[in-house]
């Protein structure tokens, strides 16, 4: 006898529906023969085991037989555990042992226990996408799974705990009506809910040229590094960036959460990803574990800091070939891993934050300490960082050691929160400018897997062509831009960089037109490169 279900298989950030075919032959064996089809990996080789011992200790009752599985379509390789639930429903349903002989409106996907209890797999969400995209309305997933896929609507999703209560599920839909109630989450109400920081503006004293820096950054959605001596608060005022960035709306979020979901780094608690990623590793990172990579490509930390923050503190102690692999995630947003297998794009657009200090020793310009590197060292220690990977960092700030009377003194009465107000201003004039509505819901029911648009969030997203629309200059900011483009021989990268930032930092000011003193700051903030790399 044949038996259909239906499941779903994770590739890059995407799923698709795979077909499960289950036949028995009926001839009675001395020994069960099990084999699958349909391009399997181990994890789905292994599967025989578990759904033999997990349908025997979940009551059934089956005769040793030939029984043959075939995963469609079978030209794409399978992977994972997930496939565990829809195998173990298809031999029940070819046996006999279901009432309900058309599940093709089911989706089913999990991995099972030898008692028959299920356990999560990840990716749950874009599988959850895919369901609806594909017209399947219910989706039987394991109760751990259930609020991350609760969170698309369009599906009906049922959380369950082992391979009997799906059994009850399914004959009961046979009546016309399912014993279960879908789970149902309202996401907005997710993100509406405050937010909490462990860190904030107020902690950090002096530091008021870094401060408003990284108010313009966050503001704009501009990538920034900070250069000074050890002790100055470089690693400190980064890890309260996170504190003034703008909320995630809902598209952001939903991306967000499957990216965390097929990396396997979500929290199932929530279920969706309701605050900005801040990722911060350690300068021994590989290029692999950085921008992605495997025989299967997973998602590196450019792709997990998506919609968030990426630090890199000492930045010259990463390799220099770990760095350079930045350079087409900051540029154009995604990153494209290649294999023999198969070739797939996921997306990398975030903010980074960098760190470094200006010299082996750390202490070249300060005051308070003398330098014992020489120039050769000190060339040879900041050409780490090439060029290329400098000119694309919009904000170049330098963040000298804290003097004594401003580290005993007061702190400052300014904190996360105030900042917070007027970058959340600045980033709804962009909105605005963008056409983007500010509640996010009407995109909510539209969103689906392979949806190729790319919205507008932030000024550093513009184009060349916004960029010429919004970012018109008055005839002495246009001299002045030229002048400083002449003397300091920036690129044209960098040209666009500067109307970007100044374009930032006028809305922050409320002020509809670019004006010279925004050109001048920006620029301002472009010119320590010169000083460390020339």
């Amino acid at each position: 006898m044949l038996f259909k279900a239906r499941s779903a298989a994770v590739y890059g950030i995407d799923a698709h529906i795979i077909d499960v075919e289950v036949d028995f032959s009926g001839v009675i064996l001395n020994k069960e023969e099990f084999s699958t089809v349909g391009l399997p990996d181990a994890a789905v080789r292994e599967s025989r085991d578990r759904v033999r011992s997990a349908i025997k200790n979940s009551g059934f009752d089956i005769p040793p037989t030939r029984i043959t599985i075939n995963l469609a379509p079978a030209d794409i390789k399978k992977e994972g555990s997930g496939f565990d639930l829809p195998i173990a429903i298809g031999i029940l349903g070819a046996y006999g042992a279901l009432h309900i002989k058309d599940i093709s409106n089911f989706l089913l996907v999990g991995e099972l226990g030898l008692d028959g209890t299920l356990r999560a797999v990840q990716g749950m969400l874009p599988i959850a996408i895919a369901a609806r995209a594909a017209g399947i309305k219910n989706l039987v997933i394991p109760a751990s799974n259930a609020r991350e896929a609760a969170v698309v609507e369009g599906v009906d999703v049922y959380p369950v705990q082992t391979l009997t209560e799906v059994r009850e599920l399914l004959n009961s839909a046979s009546f016309g009506t399912l014993n279960a109630k879908p789970l149902r989450i309202e996401a907005a109400s997710l993100l509406e809910e405050l937010q909490h920081f462990p860190y904030d503006f107020k902690d950090v004293r002096g530091q008021q040229v870094a401060k408003r820096a990284l108010e313009v950054a966050a503001a704009g959605g501009h990538n920034i590094l900070m250069i000074g001596p050890p002790g100055s608060g470089k690693t400190m005022l980064a890890k309260r960036l996170p504190s003034i960035l703008a909320p995630l709306r809902f598209e952001e979020a939903l991306e967000t959460t499957k990216i965390h979901s097929v990396a396997g780094v979500l929290d199932a608690d929530r279920g969706l990803v309701t605050h900005r990623p801040f990722r911060s590793p350690h300068h021994t990172i590989s290029d692999a574990g950085l921008i992605g990579g495997g025989m299967i490509p997973r998602p590196g930390e450019v792709s997990l800091a998506h919609n968030g923050l990426l630090f890199l503190d000492e930045l010259p102690e990463f390799p220099r070939n770990v760095l350079e692999v930045l350079r087409q995630p900051l540029e154009d947003g995604m990153v494209t891993i290649a294999r023999a297998a198969m070739s797939l794009t996921f997306p990398a657009r975030f903010m980074l934050a960098a760190a470094m200090n200006p010299c082996p020793c750390g202490y070249f310009n300060d005051k308070s300490r003398e330098c014992m590197c020489t120039p050769p060292m000190i060339q040879r220690y900041v050409s780490k960082v090439s060029g290329p990977l400098l000119d694309r960092i919009d904000i170049h700030i330098e963040v000298p050691a804290v003097q004594y009377k401003e580290l005993r003194g007061r702190a400052s009465a300014e904190g996360s929160a105030e900042i917070r107000t007027r970058v959340l201003a600045a980033r709804e004039r962009q909105h605005a400018r963008f056409a983007l509505p500010l509640n996010g819901q009407p995109e909510r029911g539209k969103a689906t897997a392979k949806s190729t648009a790319k919205p507008i969030f932030s000024n550093s997203q513009m184009n060349t062509q916004q960029i010429r629309t919004f970012c018109e200059l008055s005839p002495d900011a246009e001299r002045l831009l030229e002048r400083a483009m002449q003397q300091q021989g920036l690129t044209a990268r960098a040209h666009d960089r500067i109307l970007k930032v100044a374009r930032t930092i006028a809305d922050l000011g409320g002020e509809p037109d670019i004006a010279v003193k925004h050109i001048a700051e920006a620029i301002q903030y472009r010119t320590l490169d010169r000083s460390y790399w020339a």
